[in-house]
């Protein structure tokens, strides 16, 4: 069956110039289809990796094919589906949730729903839901910023003109014991007020995602931080999710305020060093080889970096004696600088989701998104009384992100100094 690619339709806040790749509506063919299909898999897998983000418009597609759909997305690039009935897209021995089969005390992962008989999907949106796939009864929440935010919107600026905020920027990961999923499936008019003293603000749709590319915010780092990246690696906290649960958020949804309300390490469940993870602040696309800056802003608690050769150092370069941050505030001011520029108004996504018909409580989009070469965040609030409804399916992968080769650092390194000279 033959697949097409058309250019997804940007709203104009978006400057596409800046991310030509990002992003393709999938034409020809139905997601459940690409399951025993090898060459539209093939090809399916290579334009996610490409574009970052896959979209179908009007589909219907139950939990165990969304389910199906994201195991096979973690298979060997390129692989063939030896068993539709058994095997998934992108993950082929993977089962489990990308937060693992129980969801620890988190202040995020509370507002999610398990479906009974596929599990691996979970059941988000807002407002009071009977009888939906073997669920009785349950009352969704879409987070509102007011619940993790250090300091809020103003109830009637809320009201007058629809003023809301990016809840908070990540990568779908449990980063500790699994490793962050390959890809995730959602099966899917406000303001954002950035409110951080620049004057950026965004319209966007009711109650959407936002998306940001990696890539992007890798390439539009300031010059002196490209190879700092590169040399970098984040130590993320054990059961990070319970650690930062008293903690609050920057208005603009990027990284926390450091108050010192951590949870201590003691207080936390059990927990194992072993079980630890330590990721490169960059990962290497595995199709275009391209360098994605992949940080989840608020679980970092330490982070390693490694020296600078003296022969290849320069005026411009930062940290280049290496060294271990484990200053909190330290770290979040780092990773506050890096990223900052890379969610700017011009280069997010905000996806406007599929009109609802009259009594319609599930939109009809599905969005592929590459988890490890885009990062996210919920936008939006809803009044009381209304409902919408998504699934969302990702599992943790069986092998952790590539980072960059030692070729790719000296060559960072090398444009640093033509930069200086």
């Amino acid at each position: 069956m033959a697949i097409s690619l058309t250019p997804i339709q940007f709203p104009p806040t978006f400057e596409a110039p800046e991310c030509p790749e990002l992003g393709r509506e999938v034409h020809g063919i139905h997601p459940r289809d690409v399951c025993g299909d090898p060459e539209a898999f093939a090809a399916l897998e290579k334009a996610l990796y490409q574009h970052d983000l896959l979209l179908f418009r009007n589909v219907d597609l139950g939990p165990k094919e969304q389910y199906r759909l994201v195991k096979v997305g973690g298979m060997p690039l390129f692989a063939s589906i030896a068993d539709p009935d058994t095997t998934g897209l992108f993950d082929a021995s993977a089962e489990t949730y990308g937060h693992g089969g129980k969801i620890e005390r988190s202040s995020i992962l509370s507002y999610l729903k398990k479906i009974p008989r596929v599990p691996q999907v979970q059941v988000i949106g807002h407002g009071v839901v009977d009888g939906h796939e073997g669920l009785e009864r349950i009352e969704l929440k879409h987070a509102h910023d007011s619940m993790f935010h250090k300091t809020t919107i103003p109830k009637e600026e809320e009201e007058r003109c629809g003023a809301t905020r990016f809840l908070r920027w990540h990568m779908d990961a449990a980063l500790f014991k699994f490793d962050p999923p390959k890809v995730t499936a959602l099966d899917l008019g406000q303001v954002v007020r950035y409110g951080n003293g620049t004057g950026d603000d965004l319209t966007v749709p009711l109650g959407t995602t936002a998306f940001v590319s990696g890539k992007t915010m890798f390439e539009t780092l300031p010059p002196e931080w490209p190879s700092f990246a590169a040399r970098a690696k984040a130590t993320y906290a054990p059961r990070p999710f319970e650690w930062i649960w008293n903690a609050k958020t920057l208005s603009t949804g990027l990284g926390l305020v450091t108050e010192g309300k951590e949870v201590g390490l003691e207080d936390l469940s059990d927990w194992e060093e072993a079980k630890v993870k330590v990721y490169p602040f960059l990962w290497k696309n595995p199709v275009t080889a391209k360098l994605h800056l992949q940080v989840h802003p608020m679980a970092v608690r330490e982070i390693i970096v490694e020296a600078i050769p003296y022969d290849q150092r320069s005026e411009r370069d930062v940290y280049p004696d290496g060294g271990h941050i484990t200053d909190l505030n330290e770290i979040r001011e780092v990773l506050y600088k890096m990223q900052r520029p890379g969610i700017a108004p011009k280069f997010v996504y905000p996806h406007p989701c599929a009109q609802l018909p009259a009594g319609a409580r599930k939109s009809k989009d599905l969005v592929l998104f590459h988890n490890r070469g885009l990062m996210h965040s919920v936008v939006g609030h809803f009044a009381e009384g209304q409902v919408r409804l998504f699934h969302q399916c990702n599992l943790a992968s069986l092998d952790q992100p590539e980072g960059p080769s030692p070729q790719d650092i000296e060559l960072l390194q090398v444009a640093v100094r033509r930069v200086v000279v």
